[in-house]
């Protein structure tokens, strides 16, 4: 009889709208669904010190869940690789400087080897025609892809 192999989980970068989705009606279900699979180990969670600051000033349940999914992965902090890759999002005018942050969520992930990051970001992260130009840089720097979806979207369901 063959032994059954354990598949490693999924190294999830989540960036901070997410924490706030599972408090948001339209984005809830699929929130807490997630965050569930994740406290069964199907996903180890990368969280940067870029979402801890931002989440500092969230409403207490916001903070709370972050301070709650830490001990579920790891803490990513900027480094220079990762402020390089940040900086040739912007210069490939993927996003503006007024968006840096959000090329840094990107470039942060990148950089830490994580297989998907999850966001509710429709505008500067989960976007069709940002997604590729992302992964376009990244190769161009010596990166690999990374995938790049919402929470619903890397849901596992029972067959």
């Amino acid at each position: 009889m063959a032994a059954t192999m354990k598949t490693p989980p999924f190294r999830v970068y989540v960036d901070t709208c997410v924490f706030g989705g599972a408090f948001d009606v339209e984005f809830a279900t699929a929130t807490q669904t997630f965050f569930a699979q994740v406290r069964l180990g199907r996903f180890s969670l990368v969280v940067s010190a870029l979402v801890q600051d931002e989440i500092a000033t969230a409403p207490l349940p916001v903070r709370e869940l972050m301070e709650e999914m830490l001990p579920f992965g790891a803490t990513a902090f900027p480094t220079d690789e990762a402020l390089l890759l940040q900086a040739a999002y912007i210069e490939a005018g993927i996003l503006t400087p007024r968006w840096a942050d959000d090329a840094l969520h990107v470039a942060m992930a990148t950089v830490q080897n994580c297989d998907i990051i999850v966001s509710w970001n429709f505008q500067h992260i989960v976007h069709f025609q940002k997604v590729p130009r992302y992964n376009a840089v990244n190769t161009l720097k010596g990166y690999g892809p990374i995938a790049i979806n919402t929470p619903a979207e890397v849901l596992g369901y029972e067959e």
